[in-house]
């Protein structure tokens, strides 16, 4: 045997390493961060309900034995993203990887949804997940190796009618990944996507038992139903750790077929 293809053993691990999680205190969020843990990774959780983060932070810890803490903040702030990142830093001492999971959906015709209920989107889908990523890049560059891992959406890659908000802001993250990906492969950082399809997550619940929901999204998946959170587990895990140290600017399709009709 090849002695390059022996360290393949310990592709998935990710002991000692620390995950920062935004929107990671409930949907796929929570579910990329018990994936992480389960590897070994301590966590960060980011959301905005403090009560909420500090019970899945502790249920994590509980869990699997890490060290998970919880933390407060808006996205869209530049100065609490900034403070996100050095309280990471503070806490563990290194950060190596970032996921930007959190996200917002706002649906409705395009004469029906507001400019500000677009602009909402854009700002939180958008714009947070740029500043998460800025805030958290230099100390990446720092630790000399790094992942993030954006959740755009099968959305971001085919259309949808009534998605024009989301749509377009998914859009964004796929071109932003992209780009950072070519500008940070030098300093050995991966940048990568997930593009989840109809997960059955909170945003997705009031479409759930609609006919659009039954007909355009567990219809249109080749397994038929909506995924389980724990499916996503396994390319959030992959793109975090050495298994996926040649994957750069992809964008990791885990939709239960609905893309490939």
């Amino acid at each position: 045997m090849n002695k390059e293809t022996l360290p393949g053993i310990k592709q998935f691990d990710l002991s000692g390493k620390v995950a920062v999680v935004t929107g990671g205190s409930k949907g796929l969020g929570l579910a990329m961060a018990a994936g992480l843990a389960s590897a070994g990774a301590n966590i960060m959780l980011v959301n905005r309900n403090a009560a909420e983060g500090t019970q899945a932070a502790q249920e994590l810890s509980q869990e699997f034995g890490i060290q998970a803490i919880a933390y407060s903040a808006d996205i869209t702030n530049q100065e609490q993203t900034e403070a996100m990142a050095t309280t990471a830093m503070d806490t563990f001492g290194r950060i190596d990887i970032l996921i930007n999971s959190a996200g917002i959906n706002i649906r409705g015709a395009i004469d029906e949804v507001t400019p500000a209920d677009f602009n909402k989107v854009m700002e939180v889908n958008v714009n947070g997940t740029w500043l998460c990523c800025r805030a958290i890049t230099p100390y990446l560059k720092q630790n000399g190796r790094g992942s993030i891992i954006n959740l755009a959406s099968t959305l971001g890659l085919v259309g949808l009618s009534n998605r024009t908000p989301y749509a377009s802001s998914k859009g964004a993250v796929v071109q932003m990944t992209r780009a950072l990906a070519l500008e940070l492969a030098p300093f050995n950082i991966n940048v990568n996507a997930i593009c989840p399809g109809p997960f059955l997550t909170e945003m997705n619940l009031p479409i759930a038992d609609t006919e659009e929901g039954k007909k355009f999204v567990v219809g249109a998946t080749a397994l038929g139903r909506w995924g389980e959170m724990r499916e996503i587990q396994g390319a959030a895990i992959f793109l975090a750790s050495e298994a996926g140290s040649y994957m750069v600017g992809s964008m990791l399709t885990v939709d239960g077929g609905w893309t490939a009709r």
